[in-house]
């Protein structure tokens, strides 16, 4: 039976596709995420904010990113743009649950401070956070970690260990974290936070989980999307009423791919990535299950955005990675290191920095449109898992209702019977804008008349019932029936002018009450400084 105080933990992997793991049709290995989905809660429309600094800031407040001074990523471009900086008008998930007793944990990837070598009120350690370790950057090597930090002290020696792999790293010590809990403070419950950076690019993965899939992706994008979607009907996530979207028109199919065996490569890294993330998480599992208080902590896993699209060609690669993530022209043991996306560069070691391209992000993103930055369901859809056997119960469900990172904190606030706070140490909090899930968890309920919204470098949605209304910046709106269009197919806006009217309307009011800035006005501070455009 559930106890008032339930243990959470809350893990959030980068930059991966709504169909990448086992249990969401995908063909990476991934038994424990598939274990904690054949024993709990999956939804089906769960959806992120399409970027990993306002995704995260979003999830651990409770709030729009917009409200919380992350607008887009953690850069600071005040007076005139957002502060790239979690501000005071929020609190973290940490905040919230200290006073009802929690101990608080985090390790990864932060990526919510605009300075990422000084502490700050942005750091997680000022933010809630007994403990931290990992990163405040983004992106970055997985063997060379820049920012690797333990609590306030950066701690990038620990990369020159030969053995040393982010991902291994951020794994090893959530479960550090829990063993010296269950050590010191067996009366408390405990929160912790996992935040991976797999398998966000560079492309970096352990040679033996490479192995397992050099000749998984042979097939190539076009049959496997196929394959994919079947797997997804078959599985009860995606309706059969649901075409395939047709392959992103700029993807050559792969019959006409020259370097057939590199474009695998380049996937079956990508999968590694993954593979080694889910191991860690098996670990995790089994440190729960050895203190014998996994049946009363609630596990969520879910992605930050949709698979990443993003292209490194070779001639513009070092000016690219310079340009926006800390890079290192060498490898600790002085090899250099080739960043680009070229067949004469099978990626994966630590000498190379690549990506996975738009080709296959478009099969991470199986069946839907367009990719991270983007507002349609390719950007902003993830896998959400919720395990928590004392008080779900074991019984695989699937839930469809639509729900968006807002909410997480609502629910972890009922699930834990803490309070949200109007002021915190002398600073007036903005209200939470999500609600819980725990109806949707429990008995399906919903509400069909609430209004779900998003925004990113002005492309913007407004979700409402079986209507979602999206566009791309300086395009006009789209209008699609989720019910019987969630691969956004068919385009319906000229036969409903009314709901096109009515929903855009709530999303001017959305946009002004949570200072959304417009992009134009973006924009025009970016050349004005001239600066080009963050891309992480």
């Amino acid at each position: 039976m559930a106890t008032t105080r339930p243990n959470v933990v809350l893990i959030l992997v980068d930059d991966m596709g709504f169909s990448d793991i086992g249990s969401y049709g995908g063909e990476v290995q991934t038994p424990n995420l598939d274990a904690l989905a054949a024993h709990g809660a999956s939804l089906t429309q769960f959806y992120n904010t399409a970027r990993c600094s306002p995704s995260r800031a979003s999830l651990l407040t409770g709030l729009h990113p917009h409200q919380t001074g992350i607008g887009i990523l953690n850069y600071d471009d005040t007076p005139d743009g957002y502060p790239g900086n979690l501000n005071d008008r929020c609190v973290t998930i940490a905040e919230v649950l200290k006073p009802k007793g929690y101990r608080t944990y985090i390790s990864g990837k932060w990526h919510l401070a605009g300075d990422i070598h000084n502490p700050t009120s942005a750091w997680p350690t000022r933010r809630g956070f007994d403990e931290f370790f990992g990163t405040l950057e983004g992106a970055g090597s997985y063997f060379h970690t820049r920012t690797l930090t333990r609590n306030e002290t950066n701690v990038e020696h620990e990369t020159l260990d030969p053995d040393f792999y982010y991902t291994d790293a951020i794994s090893d010590n959530a479960t550090a974290f829990l063993r010296g809990h269950a050590a010191a403070h067996t009366d408390e419950p405990f929160f912790l936070y996992v935040s991976y950076t797999a398998p966000h690019w560079p492309l970096h993965a352990l040679e033996e989980d490479v192995e397992k899939y050099l000749e998984r992706f042979n097939a190539g994008w076009d049959v496997l999307r196929k394959e994919r979607l079947a797997r997804l009907i078959e599985s009860g996530i995606i309706s059969e009423d649901w075409p395939l979207t047709d392959r992103d028109p700029r993807v050559t199919a792969w019959g006409d791919v020259e370097h057939k065996e590199w474009e695998a490569a380049r996937m079956a890294v990508y999968a590694a990535q993954l593979d080694r993330m889910d191991q860690g998480v098996g670990r995790i599992v089994n440190e729960l299950k050895a203190q014998g208080v996994f049946d009363d902590t609630v596990v969520i896993f879910l992605s930050d955005n949709g698979g990443c699209a993003e292209e490194m060609p070779i001639e513009a690669a070092k000016e690219f990675v310079t340009t926006y993530v800390t890079f290192d022209a060498e490898t600790r043991d002085g090899r250099e290191v080739r960043p680009g996306n070229d067949p004469s560069i099978v990626p994966g070691t630590e000498d190379t920095y690549a990506t996975y391209g738009r080709s296959w992000a478009n099969l991470s993103n199986t069946p839907f449109r367009e990719y991270k930055h983007w507002i349609h369901e390719g950007g902003i859809a993830t896998p959400f898992i919720v395990s928590w056997p004392a008080g779900l119960g074991t019984e695989p469900t699937l839930r469809t209702q639509p729900h968006q990172l807002t909410d997480v904190m609502s629910t972890i606030i009922e699930i834990t019977g803490a309070s949200y706070p109007e002021d915190f140490p002398g600073r007036r909090i903005l209200p939470p804008e999500g609600v819980s899930m725990l109806p949707t968890l429990r008995d399906g309920a919903i509400d069909d008349e609430r209004m779900l919204f998003w925004e990113h470098e002005g492309n913007c949605g407004v979700r409402r019932g079986t209507f979602k209304l999206v566009k791309k910046y300086e395009l006009d709106w789209e209008l699609y029936d989720m019910v019987a269009d969630r691969t956004e197919l068919n385009n319906i806006s000229t036969l409903h002018p009314d709901v096109v009217a009515e929903l855009s309307a709530a999303y001017d009011q959305w946009a002004e009450r949570c200072g959304v800035i417009p992009r134009e006005r973006v924009l025009e501070l970016y050349a004005r400084r001239g600066r080009g455009l963050p891309s992480e």
